[in-house]
């Protein structure tokens, strides 16, 4: 099977360690710089599944709409399918109860209002004085998207062996050394030779693992292509 150096991995199981830190701004119950404790997130995509946890109702698909969220607390865990669709929450012995969130943020309906695309051109047309921001705004959905590639990334450069720390404000990888390099698969051959399964690698000749990672995160587009310059 050839994985191409140019694409994203088929499928991924990523964890990413978010320390604890002061918060930069004011939470729903909480103050600007309190401390916020240390978060855990697993990402598994490409037909990967997480372990389901203890007490899970017996033949309830996770899927819902497309995948699954789980978030696991100190009473109980909460779930909900793709994009929060249908919440509810897993207590301790197998318990399933409903949660009574108030609807407090501004509602995008995809059948009356053209979905957050359109939420989105109406807020271009606006003047900044009066803009209402959209209800997925890139101030959230950037440093999402930051995360979700960084699993990405970190697929790419899993024959370092190690635990990866990025550095986000400077958009690097601080324990990545000089002197290391990688080797990505190109070819994945597999046989059945006499009865027995056998492997065959084929990989690229190594690189320094450095510059790799660099060209990954501000990427050389190929002539013509290119994008224009972003805005500070």
């Amino acid at each position: 099977m050839c994985l191409l150096q140019d694409c994203a991995p088929t499928a991924q199981s990523v964890k990413l360690t978010f320390p604890a830190h002061a918060a930069k701004r004011a939470w729903k119950g909480s103050k600007k710089g309190a401390l916020l404790p240390q978060v855990e997130v697993s990402w598994f995509d490409g037909g990967i599944k997480p372990m389901l946890p203890e007490g899970w109702p017996a033949g309830k698909n996770p899927n819902d709409a497309g995948g699954c969220v789980m978030f696991h607390g100190t009473k109980g865990i909460l779930v909900c399918g793709c994009y929060g669709v249908n919440p509810w929450i897993l207590r301790p012995g197998g318990k399933v109860e409903t949660p009574e969130a108030p609807k407090f943020r501004r509602r995008i309906e995809k059948a009356m209002d053209g979905g957050h695309e359109m939420d989105w051109v109406r807020a271009c047309k606006e003047s900044p004085e009066n803009r209402v921001k959209t209800a997925s705004d890139f101030s959230e959905a950037g440093p999402f998207n930051e995360m979700v590639v960084m699993g990405v990334l970190a697929v790419r450069l899993q024959t370092l062996n190690k635990e990866l720390m990025w550095d986000g404000p400077n958009m690097k990888f601080t324990n990545i050394t000089p002197d290391e390099q990688i080797k990505i698969v190109v070819e994945d051959k597999f046989n059945i030779t006499d009865g027995n399964p056998t492997f065959a690698k084929i990989y690229t000749d190594p690189v320094p693992a450095t510059e790799f990672a660099a060209e990954l995160i501000k990427h050389t587009y190929r002539k013509p292509w290119s994008l224009p310059d972003m805005p500070v």
